[in-house]
């Protein structure tokens, strides 16, 4: 017979395992849980829901795992712009020295360890520069200077730019930067520095970049006295094109061009973006050669600089890292390396520097990560000889030169942009959070049919187990506690003569008094109502209803 059902029957507490799966969004938990139906129903279906569970739990931690491991990939792109930056370009002269700007002083200082000259070759040596030799008495100086050895001795950019035209329009020395690298005095063009405005170019193509017309003067190389590394036997200029934000290295990264040619220059440019850990290895904190905090092995890599500084680059790590490995070493920097420490004498260019130096670059101690963001140029050269018989007679008369010079020393080096499109290279992250949650979100839609608000159903049902189980467990305890101690009282008044019943109230204690009874160990009433008794009836006559406040 069925039980009818009505206001009377008592419903299941929230926390009930049945009535939570016959509500949940979650697909399985109703079939599992629900009432009725054969054991072997509900057994299958628990085994299913149970593989499914397992399943999701395999497939999340693989999700997670592989987003863990932070891939990343490449992804190339080419983009046009209206108007492009056009590059710093830096041009080094491939003798260092000029022959007719040497002194017996300056063989005296820097003819050991920058010529590889010893004392009793002086002489000789001025001889084989076409320079006297030195006069009799003669005194060195007692202090000598690297730097102002190749200011003065170096070629001057003056003697050596016979035209210059960027974009048609006519340039010259002043809009050249003086740069020393270690090829001795450079010249940049477009360096930007000392707050410069960059220039730029609307179009690509030749006739709008940097055209410049130089001479070598190869009567000013110094004689080749004998087979050393340093000991230059070409002939021609040196140049390197990079980004106004990183100083050349043109030693090791530029490329040459030789008199009796015009060599056509075609750039495209290249922006490079690399992650940062732990995606990548890149790096965006600059470093300041002069910072050292602490004494370090000489092969550590350098330090952050805690100051302002110029934007990090390649380039401007190493040259931190090889001035602070000399400085620590030799007490003193090289005429290139950047820094505050005193620049190296000679006697110490050959004794340290140049061997810590050499030592350290073969080892490629310095650990300097890739920049995050970094700009270069990609290079397509080409040439034609120059100049021809007509031009020869033309440039020898413009300039007071013989043609035979102007064929030996005279070059032209033509830099322009291929097309205003550039390329861009850039590493993304292979797999973002977003992925992460929505690959999680799919694989609980395939296996379970959860959402994110099935997770909130299931901790509100934790919540509700919490509340009833574990707080509901206290809080009958301290009810069975109270009423155990009101059973009592009620035991020990009956004990005496009257028996007194007890009626609950909740927090508070309702005690029925007697007259002629003993005081009760309770506290005072908070009120009492007399019963059956007039009120001008004596005290002893009356008894009623006092209310007390329980104890806790």
């Amino acid at each position: 017979m069925k039980r009818p059902s009505g206001p009377e029957e008592a419903q299941p507490p929230a926390s009930d395992i049945r009535m939570f799966a016959s509500s949940c969004s979650m697909h399985g938990l109703g079939h599992v849980f629900g009432p009725g139906g054969p054991m072997a129903r509900r057994g299958l279906w628990s085994t299913a829901v149970l593989l499914a569970l397992a399943t999701l739990l395999y497939q999340v931690a693989g999700r997670v795992r592989y987003y863990g491991e932070f891939h990343h990939e490449t992804a190339l792109e080419e983009r046009e712009s209206r108007r492009l930056t056009f590059p710093a370009v830096t041009l080094c002269n491939i003798n260092p020295l000029r022959r007719s700007r040497l002194t017996p002083n300056d063989l005296h200082w820097a003819g050991p360890a920058l010529l590889g000259l010893e004392p009793a070759e002086h002489a000789a040596y001025l001889r084989a520069l076409g320079r006297p030799p030195a006069p009799p008495g003669f005194m060195p100086s007692p202090t000598f200077d690297v730097a102002r050895l190749y200011a003065r001795a170096g070629h001057a950019l003056e003697d050596m730019l016979l035209a210059c035209r960027y974009r048609g329009w006519a340039c010259g020395p002043e809009n050249f930067t003086t740069v020393f690298t270690r090829m001795g005095q450079c010249y940049t063009f477009n360096s930007g520095a000392e707050g410069a405005e960059l220039l730029t170019t609307p179009k690509g193509g030749m006739g709008n970049g940097l055209e410049v017309l130089l001479d070598v003067q190869q009567d000013e190389y110094l004689p080749v006295w004998r087979d050393t590394e340093e000991t230059p036997f070409e002939v021609g200029i040196r140049v390197q094109i990079h980004s106004q934000e990183e100083p050349p290295l043109i030693d090791q990264l530029g490329f040459g061009v030789a008199p009796g040619y015009q060599t056509f220059v075609s750039c495209q440019k290249q922006q490079l973006s690399f992650l940062p850990p732990p995606w990548g290895d890149c790096s965006s904190v600059s470093l300041d050669p002069d910072f050292e905090p602490e004494p370090s092995g000489p092969l550590d890599p350098p330090r952050p600089s805690p100051g302002p500084s110029p934007p990090y680059s390649l380039i401007g790590c190493r040259l931190a890292c090889e001035s602070r490995y000399v400085a620590r070493k030799c007490g003193c920097r090289m005429m290139h390396m950047p820094g505050s420490a005193p620049v190296c004498s000679p006697q110490q260019y050959k004794d340290c520097a140049h061997p810590a130096l050499d030592a350290m670059l073969q080892k490629d101690a310095c650990t300097c990560p890739n920049p995050c963001a970094s700009t270069r140029y990609a290079k397509e050269l080409s040439m034609v000889r120059m100049p021809s018989r007509t031009a020869a007679r033309y440039l020898a008369r413009k300039h007071n030169r013989s043609e035979a010079y102007i064929a030996e020393n005279v070059l032209m080096l033509d830099i322009f942009f291929e097309a205003l499109n550039y390329e861009t290279v850039e590493q993304k992250k292979a797999y973002e959070m977003s992925e992460l949650l929505g690959d999680i979100g799919g694989q609980m839609g395939l296996f379970i049919g959860a959402s994110l608000l099935t997770i909130l159903e299931i901790l509100d049902y934790l919540c509700e187990v919490f509340r009833d189980r574990v707080l509901g467990y206290f809080w009958n305890r301290k009810r069975s506690q109270r009423h155990s101690s009101a059973n009592l009282l009620q035991e020990g008044l009956g004990s005496q003569r009257t028996p007194v019943p007890h009626l609950s109230l909740g927090s508070r204690a309702v005690v029925r008094v007697s007259p002629g009874l003993p005081p009760l160990p309770v506290p005072s009433p908070r009120r009492c109502l007399p019963l059956n008794a007039p009120a001008t009836s004596s005290p002893s006559s009356r008894w009623g209803i006092c209310v007390f406040r329980a104890a806790p």
